[in-house]
């Protein structure tokens, strides 16, 4: 059985963050990793802001997270680390990836991509010193002041990678151009000349002191003259029931890294720490040393000092000899907990129940800690990993929730006052201004001078000394004098969260309540939403996923004939363009256009100024909509109110038209374009009035022109540099000095070149490259000024003027960008329609002169790419329209570009190719084109545009995408490329229109194949800015069952809460019995899981009222299964009842036992006002069976569960279960599922087994099962025709397909189960269900197949699809050289990463291999041209024909 496995939904969980200059030394960036994708977000200011903190500094307004980029990789990130490198420009990431890799990584502007500088691997067997399983991390910790890293190998070795001694210096002046070359040959020279990393080398811990093993943390310390790793270890191990015997188990090291030598002495040491340590912090100077992290305890140990700890709860006083404090008022532990440093001594932590502490150090003179302050500060989400960005905002990474951007200010001091001191020490008034503001500055003063004199000052007020101003003097008076400690409270205030819906425990299929009737009739292909368990504890909810959009029918008119529509705003009393209504709609007919005006109703009306005679091809608003357009295929008229103000005559046939306001583009059918702008006149009655004229200039007519489309950017990234106006570039970029740039305070001699940031958005402000920013950001790279006092944020809120482009595509196959209204040719991309990653500009290197009509250029070659380019649109979405997107519509594929900055050429930009997915396969609708046409209504209907841009549809501002399966494609201010399928009712969509009306506010039209016009809104329940439709509900508890009940269409749900408890039960020798205990405030008491069962309606969304069961204290949920049992009463059959397995956990002394519960759903009269409390449950049984209830299911309707180690068959009669017949198991059933009479049977240890229940003999026995041993996570049949598989996941992230093949040899005549293939998914997955693939239309439905849908622990969704064996052979080919032709992010191998990995080598041979990477086909579809040509000759066959089988597999799997 062959098949295809493909994630359709990506990884949303964060586990670790980094903040760095990704893109540049100007602007820090967020870097996040989780799974295994890696994305990259800046900063974007809501808005201005005038608030200051408490050292009187600006402090930034809050900020949204917009992503940049995102990078999929084969293989997951184990951990990240960024190197600060100056000297190329921008910073390094270092990557590690599972066992033991490592992976060196740039951003490099040349290909807008990641770049691999180096990569390490260490993974030979004699690293491994012959173990198989490997539970270590390979962290990776880079010095502070960047001269190295090191990773963990394997928890016995460390790699230590040290780096060039000139990386961080640096290389001349900020605004020095770096050359940079296309050429190959001097790729090398680009940038750096060299690796960043010398030679890495090993250091084996056991050489170092013997006793160095089982690595807690690693950490470089800071202030030491080399570089000094802290290694936190554990010699000898011991565990919690064992602490009276050992204890303080934990030991410290310091080693020295001399990397010239390779020797390493240990120069300091400390042993007998408490036994439960978890990870040290580095403390940086001025205190320096580090803070030891124990679960019930917080210890600060520095060389040269006293360690000084505190006990953070009462347990750590009877586990540890170590000298503690006791810390007053706090009770807490650390496990799980994740810290960021806010300031010099000031750490935030995350607990791992999502509270935020605020945790200072606070110092005497002589630098030793003499108290910690630990300040509850905010709840927020359950933390996996935490990152300060720019000082002021805390980024707290979350598997579990949302992950959160907070901004962190410090407000008003408050004084501690020591116990000796009077009270007289209360800061004065009279003190000089600037001394306070000094002194507000940090809690923690640095120097420990500066720390003395603040407090003289507010100590001494008492004697006479106010009057001296100098700081000095006052150290005569009392120096030794150490009273009270600042304290700044800090605030946290969240200002963004990125959607997560992981780890998904479970997974539904439901139908969509809330629908128009049109959906419900379709019989073949009902519509099915997903609903998940996502979340635990307090950020605990169920989400909803829907693949497509389910537009809202609000009405529907049949016009038949209909080819085009376009929506026109009318004149509205408020200025501002997104408030405006649509007054008109314009309809093109074969030889005429149709007018309806749109107000309360729709109606036909015929003087309204709109030209009826000819069809249209364009209309739109001008003059920020006072002014309507329309260009017919002869005239062009200009409106305003309903009245014709101008029109022009065409002397050739006009094909397109777009606007950017105020200009108008034309294009003809003969290829030549005109553009006209619109002047606003006076009128003669002193009305204004307009008139629209064509440009000066107009477009070079030849080579023939194939699509044109004017832009209005307002992104700054095309701006050009205003300070030079000749721009005369001087030979390969070398960096002359240049004429026209005003001399002004510059130093004479030095080469300078226009380089800076804000040039490429903003264009210079006469100066060059306005030194006062220069000047800042020298100033806020000194370390005693903090960063916020450049006030970084000014740059994104400046106002972008717009700028007008023409955007060109002639039939050679330049795609030409001119400067509107000069005609300035000011960007050149040869072969533009190709499809290549990067258009790059080809007048980057040759001088800009006017005699542009050189032979070269305007030669009249022909470019077969470009004569199937059917459409050209650009625009402007995403954050205040700074993301241009480029799209070129071809024959049957659509490429999507991106704009982004590039620092050389005239427009300092290129266009990268974005690889989207299309998740249902694209195809343009074929043109209606009909052979009794005439010529100019065959061109009309060739002409229809299929990308739509719309402005506001339900809050969204995107393009709309015609065709078969039509698309919705949003961009908002997050930043990511959404594109959502729609999911009409009647494809194909050929032609779309936003329309706001008071009717339907913010909503769109189209037509379907029937031509009925459908005027629809956006759901609005649902956020489409996540990679699927989404809503997300919390519950603020852990979910862990939910199931669809058909009959009563509501969700079925198990969850649980979790409270302290002081009560446990003890085994008394013959009973149990519960004891209380009292240990006081401070000890962490144990929690208690308190499961209930109730019901979710998916209309509100929200628990049904009084639904809610609560199971008994101490019992357990352990399955939750929608089973249908036979029916024995007024009516025979099945009949679905919701079916509970339980637990009851006391204690590892107290013998378990379960309950089965059964619930019926039924129907009771609701009460009044509250219609959804139709449903009630309805207890049928629930008794106490021998063992733990671990699985149920059915099978022929009858009731088949595991209880303890049998399995038993039940039959439901008189409301009781009658036992059938049983087997005897393994060691622990979890999962179980039937089909017809076999049942699947999954063991957490012992892989799976096959049963076969006979009811004629009412036997059960074992017919098949795995011989090996494997932790099975979940299963499904995999159904393709006749052959049944069984697809398991395991607990290493793998799939496995079994099938039971008794003629085989190697099945011992069927005992065994034969593993036909298997597959590396990289993430675990705990759920999955199967589904029928989608009819095909064209295709005969006798090859009947079931589409396995799985999700994982990482908020992943993705499908497992049985393929034919010719269609596998291809795409396998295909597979292997696209293995070697596309772009390996960070070294790593696709085949590696999907070879199957387990921990011990199993006896049945390798790797099976068997199933297709349905991530690295797809990729295929998004290669360049002649890439794609390339490979379809390698593998013998046509590029068609592997992109209709990756067609047909996404036409497959089009659910949901």
């Amino acid at each position: 059985m062959f098949s295809i496995c493909r994630t359709t939904h990506p990884a949303t969980g964060i586990e670790h963050a980094v903040s760095c200059y990704f893109f540049n030394n100007d602007e820090v960036c967020l870097v996040t990793a989780g799974a295994n994708i890696i994305k990259v977000f800046r900063l974007l200011p809501e808005g201005h802001t005038k608030e200051i903190n408490a050292a009187g500094q600006p402090i930034p307004p809050k900020m949204k997270l917009e992503c940049l980029a995102t990078y999929t990789l084969w293989g997951n990130v184990m951990s990240l680390a960024s190197v600060r490198c100056q000297s190329s420009g921008r910073d390094i990431l270092l990557v590690s990836f599972k066992e033991a890799k490592l992976s060196v990584l740039q951003y490099d502007p040349q290909t807008n991509n990641l770049v691999t500088l180096s990569m390490h691997y260490f993974e030979e067997d004699d690293m491994k010193g012959g173990w198989t399983t490997h539970p270590h991390i390979p962290w990776i910790r880079v010095d502070p002041e960047f001269r190295c890293a090191v990773m963990l190998l394997y928890g016995k070795k460390l790699a230590v990678l040290p780096f060039r001694k000139d990386i961080t210096s640096e290389e001349g002046d900020p605004l020095e151009a770096k050359p940079l070359s296309d050429t190959k040959k001097n790729q090398a020279a680009h940038t750096m000349n060299r690796a960043p990393t010398l030679a890495s080398y090993i250091i084996i811990l056991k050489d170092l002191d013997e006793k160095i093993d089982n690595i807690l943390d690693i950490q470089f310390l800071h202030g030491y003259y080399e570089p000094t790793l802290l290694l936190l270890y554990e010699p000898v191990r011991t565990f919690p029931g064992r602490t009276a015997v050992r204890n303080d188990t934990c030991a410290m090291a310091g080693v020295s890294l001399n990397m010239s030598a390779r020797v390493h002495p240990v120069i300091w040491s400390t042993s007998g720490l408490p036994f439960d340590c978890l990870q040290a912090v580095p403390v940086p100077k001025p205190l320096g040393g580090c803070l030891i992290m124990a679960v019930n305890s917080l210890i600060y140990l520095n060389q040269s000092v006293p360690p000084y700890g505190v006990s953070l709860n009462s347990v750590a006083t009877h586990t540890t000899n170590f000298p503690l404090r006791i810390q007053e008022g706090v009770c807490m532990t650390l496990e799980g907990a994740c810290v960021a440093r806010l300031s010099d001594a000031v750490f935030a932590v995350s607990l791992r129940g999502g509270q935020l502490y605020v945790v200072a150090l606070l110092a005497d003179s002589v630098r030793s800690v003499r108290s910690f302050h630990i300040d509850r500060a905010a709840a927020s989400v359950l933390t996996t990993c935490m990152c300060v960005i720019e000082e002021d905002f805390l980024f707290l990474g979350s598997r579990l929730g949302n992950s959160l951007l907070l901004r962190v200010t410090e407000r008003e001091n408050r004084m501690l006052f020591s116990v000796d001191k009077p009270l007289e020490a209360t800061v004065d008034l009279t003190v000089a201004e600037t001394e306070r503001e000094q002194s507000r500055e940090k809690e923690q003063p640095d120097p420990a001078s500066k720390r003395r004199r603040m407090d003289t000052i507010s100590d001494c007020v008492a004697s006479n000394v106010i009057e001296i101003s100098d700081g000095d003097e006052l150290e005569v008076y009392g120096s030794d004098i150490r009273t009270s400690t600042r304290l700044t409270s800090y605030v946290f205030e969240v200002c963004d969260s990125l959607l997560n819906i992981c780890p998904i425990g479970d997974v539904s299929m439901g139908e969509p309540q809330l629908l128009s009737e049109e959906y419900s009739r379709q019989q073949e292909n009902p519509l099915v939403e997903l609903v998940t368990c996502s979340g635990r504890g307090k950020n605990g909810a169920l989400t909803v996923l829907q693949r497509t959009v389910r537009p809202q029918l609000i009405t529907a008119f049949n016009l038949p004939g209909c080819i085009d529509m376009w929506s026109v705003f009318g004149e509205s009393e408020s200025t501002r363009e997104n408030e405006g209504t649509h007054a008109y709609l314009i309809l093109t007919q074969d030889d005429s256009s149709m007018v309806l005006q749109t107000g309360q109703e729709i109606n036909e009306v015929d003087n309204s100024g709109f030209m009826t005679g000819s069809p249209t091809i364009f209309a739109g608003n001008l003059g920020n909509n006072k002014f309507m357009v329309q260009v017919t295929t002869t005239t062009i008229r200009l409106i305003k109110g309903g009245v014709q103000l101008q029109s022009i005559q065409l002397e050739w046939t006009a094909q397109y038209a777009a606007v950017a306001d105020p200009y108008l583009c034309v294009t003809s059918s003969c290829g030549r374009a005109i553009v006209l702008a619109l002047r606003e006149i006076r009128g003669k009655d002193g009305q204004p009035s307009g008139r629209l004229a064509p440009t000066r200039q107009c477009v070079p007519a030849r080579p023939p022109l194939v699509r044109a489309a004017p832009h209005r950017d307002l992104s700054g990234l095309f701006a050009p540099d205003l300070a030079e106006p000749g721009h005369q570039v001087k030979g390969e970029f070398t960096g002359k000095l240049k004429e026209n740039v005003k001399k002004e305070a510059f130093k004479p001699g030095v080469v300078y070149e226009l380089n800076d940031e804000d040039e490429m958005l903003y264009g210079g402000d006469q100066t060059p490259a306005s030194m006062a920013s220069i000047m800042l950001a020298e100033q806020s790279k000194n370390p005693g000024v903090p960063r916020r006092m450049s006030r970084w944020w000014k740059k994104y809120l400046q106002e972008v003027k717009p700028t007008y482009w023409l955007f060109c595509v002639r039939d050679n196959g330049n795609l030409e960008i001119y400067s509107l209204p000069e005609m300035r040719l000011s960007f050149l991309v040869r072969d533009s329609c190709a499809g290549n990653r990067i258009l790059a500009d080809s007048l980057e290197s040759v001088p800009m002169s006017d005699s542009m009509e050189d032979e070269d250029i305007s030669a009249p070659s022909h470019n077969a790419d470009a004569e199937k380019l059917k459409e050209l649109c650009v625009v402007g979405l995403g954050h205040k329209g700074s993301r241009v997107i480029l799209m070129l519509r071809m024959q049957n594929e659509l490429m999507i570009y991106q704009a982004y900055k590039y620092p050389r050429g005239n427009l300092k930009l290129r266009f990268c190719r974005v690889t989207v997915s299309f998740p249902f396969g694209y195809e343009s609708v074929p043109s209606t084109a009909q052979s009794a046409d005439t010529y100019e209504t065959a061109g009309v209907r060739d002409g229809v545009r299929q990308l739509r841009y719309f402005g506001n549809v339900g809050g969204y501002s995107g393009v709309f995408v015609c065709g078969a399966t039509p698309y919705m494609m949003f961009l908002s201010a997050r930043g990511e490329l959404r594109l959502h399928p729609l999911h009409a009712d009647r494809p194909p969509v050929h032609t779309f229109a936003p329309f706001n009306n008071t009717n339907c506010p913010q909503g769109f039209l189209y037509f379907n194949a029937e031509s009925s016009l459908r005027i629809c809104a956006l759901p609005s329940h649902l956020s489409y800015d996540a990679a699927w439709a989404v809503r997300k509900v919390p519950i603020r508890m852990t979910p862990h069952y939910v199931t669809f009940h058909l009959e009563s269409r509501t969700y079925c749900l198990v969850a649980s809460t979790s409270q302290p408890t002081t009560v446990y039960y003890k085994f008394n020798g013959e009973d149990k019995e519960k004891s209380a205990e009292n240990k006081g405030d401070r000890f962490p008491y144990p929690m208690l899981d308190r499961f209930s069962v109730m019901l979710f309606s998916p209309v509100s969304w929200e628990i049904i009222p009084n639904t809610k069961i609560e199971l008994d204290e101490w019992e357990h949920v352990t399955c939750l299964k929608n089973v249908s049992l036979s029916y024995e009463g007024t009516r025979s059959g099945l009949r679905g009842y919701i079916a509970i397995g339980t637990n009851y956990n006391y204690s590892e002394d107290i013998t378990s036992r379960g309950r089965i519960i059964i619930y019926d759903i039924i129907d009771v009269v609701p009460e009044p006002g509250q219609p959804l409390t139709k449903n009630r449950f309805k207890e049928i049984y629930s008794k106490e069976q021998k063992g733990p209830v671990t699985a149920l299911t059915q099978v022929l309707g009858y009731l088949i569960s595991a209880v303890g180690q049998k399995i038993y068959i039940w039959q439901l009669k008189d409301n009781d279960l009658v036992g059938v017949a049983f087997i005897d198991t393994q060691i622990y059933v979890h999962r179980m599922l039937a089909v017809k009479n076999l049942i699947l049977v999954a063991d957490v240890y012992k892989s799976i087994s096959l049963l076969r229940y006979q009811p004629a003999h009412r036997t059960l026995s074992l017919v098949s099962r795995d011989f090996r041993t494997a932790q099975i996570y979940d299963m499904e049949f995999m159904v393709d025709n006749t052959n049944l598989g069984f697809l398991v996941s395991e607990a290493e992230g793998n799939f496995a397909l079994f099938m039971y093949q008794p003629q085989a040899r190697e099945s011992y005549g069927g005992q065994r189960l034969i593993r036909k293939s298997d597959y590396h998914l990289g993430q675990q997955v705990h759920a999955m269900f199967r589904i029928n693939v989608r009819s095909l239309p064209d295709s005969d439905n006798s090859h009947k197949r079931h589409v396995s849908m799985f999700t994982t622990l990482d908020g992943a969704i993705g499908y497992v699809l049985p393929v034919t064996e010719k269609m596998y052979r291809r795409l396998l080919m295909l597979q292997n050289v696209m293995n070697n032709y596309y772009c390996h992010i960070a070294g790593l191998n696709p085949r590696a990463f999907r070879t199957y990995k387990a921990s011990r080598r199993a006896a049945g041979g390798g790797a099976a291999r068997g199933v297709l990477d349905g991530d690295l086909v797809a990729l295929y579809a998004a290669m360049p041209r002649a890439d794609q040509h390339d490979i379809a000759k390698k593998i013998g066959t046509k590029v068609e024909e592997i992109m209709s089988d990756l067609y047909e597999i996404d036409r497959l799997t089009a659910h949901f």
